[in-house]
């Protein structure tokens, strides 16, 4: 039986993989959940998985808590993700929470001697120099979980020495896939959150529609499998059936396919290197009508440049784009800015900000306040 802390089990990665635990409890025993304000779901999932601590990091009073969890360890704010990541015992630490918040406890797991299943992209784009130097010491692997580096991770697992040449990033190209630059200009909060494909967090969604969420994927990609940026290539593929590829130097392209279900790629870091049943529905190839493929447009999605933009010029020129994006997002999702603004501030702090080093946690996250303050400087203005 394997033990496993989980970061943001209320969110859509957390009660997927709690799902997993509920299906095989002879596998998993959870050892601690946090979540950041649903305190209602997160008593429910204390009550039935019995963790030895719990947390919130918008804290309630103690009080608060219902009388029959209180023999829980309850941990509130900040210090709950740091307990759960590296004080409380256990075999492995999920980090499916969002944001920059994500790379203090990838760290804090790794430091601990936990193997890390990684659902936060942040933490590699803002610090993948950082997080995969302390991995490699501690001799532990860092497992992907978003599907997109599961699929690859999954096909270099049949390399068997073959030399990988290419990574070939999918992308369902998000809710305006087809329109145009000026269509795209003025888009609703609605528009943007009606993924064609996934179920996601609001955030992770606008960041689909902008195709933000690929340019992190390509950053993520780069620090996973040390593969160069001009080696990761993003392909729009809209039915979502096949998750990624490999090319390798022999010519070979191995991909993974599957329906668009999360359990998969959760279980197959939760399991590693074992595989369990989901509970998910087959792929009927039978059943498609035609798998479509066309490249990244990034004219039309900017992100895509400003990614390899930021790869090539180092330091926290990533952090910085991703910091910026977060800021936009959030204004974009309060109806202050319209949709292609997001792109243009951006651009403006990295334009900013270039330059800033990234040699420690302290400049990472200096780097991330500095491209927020710009941000909110340009909606000032």
């Amino acid at each position: 039986m394997r033990t496993i802390s989980i970061l943001g089990s209320t969110g859509s990665i957390g009660t997927q993989a709690l799902a997993l635990c509920r299906l095989h409890p002879e596998e998993f025993r959870v050892k601690a959940l946090t979540a950041h304000a649903n305190s209602k779901l997160l008593f429910e999932q204390v009550r039935e998985f019995q963790p030895e601590m719990a947390g919130l990091t918008k804290p309630i009073p103690m009080e608060d808590i219902p009388q029959d969890l209180r023999h829980v360890k309850w941990v509130m704010g900040k210090e709950a993700l740091h307990a759960a990541a590296a004080e409380v015992p256990c075999d492995m630490v999920l980090v499916s929470v969002v944001g920059i918040a994500g790379l203090q406890s990838v760290m804090d797991a790794i430091h601990a001697g936990r193997t890390v299943l990684l659902a936060n992209k942040e933490a590699l784009v803002t610090g993948g120099h950082l997080v995969m130097d302390a991995a490699k010491k501690m001799g532990k692997p860092m497992l992907p979980v978003d599907s997109e580096h599961s699929a690859i991770f999954q096909c270099l697992e049949g390399a068997k020495g073959n030399r990988p040449s290419r990574l070939i990033l999918t992308a369902s190209g998000g809710p305006f896939r087809t329109w145009t630059k000026e269509q795209m200009e003025g888009a609703t909060r609605a528009q943007a959150l009606n993924h064609p494909n996934w179920s996601m967090g609001a955030k992770i969604t606008i960041d689909s529609a902008s195709m933000f969420n690929k340019a992190l994927e390509m950053i993520e990609a780069r620090w996973l499998f040390d593969m160069p940026p001009e080696k990761i290539q993003v392909t729009v593929h809209p039915q979502s059936i096949i998750h990624s590829a490999v090319e390798f130097d022999d010519g070979a392209v191995i991909a993974q396919l599957g329906v668009p279900d999360m359990r998969v790629p959760i279980q197959y870091a939760m399991a590693y290197p074992h595989r369990l049943p989901t509970g998910c529905q087959p792929l009927d190839l039978f059943a498609l009508s035609g798998l479509t493929f066309e490249k990244g447009d990034p004219e039309r999605f900017p992100a895509l440049r400003l990614a390899v933009e930021c790869m090539n010029a180092g330091g926290a020129a990533c952090t910085v784009l991703n910091g910026a994006n977060e800021a936009a997002v959030a204004a974009f999702l309060k109806d202050e800015i319209p949709f292609g603004a997001i792109n243009r501030l951006v651009e403006g702090a990295i334009d900013r900000l270039a330059g800033l080093p990234a040699n420690n946690l302290e400049d990472i996250f200096h780097a991330d306040a500095e491209a927020r303050r710009v941000v909110a400087e340009l909606l000032a203005k």
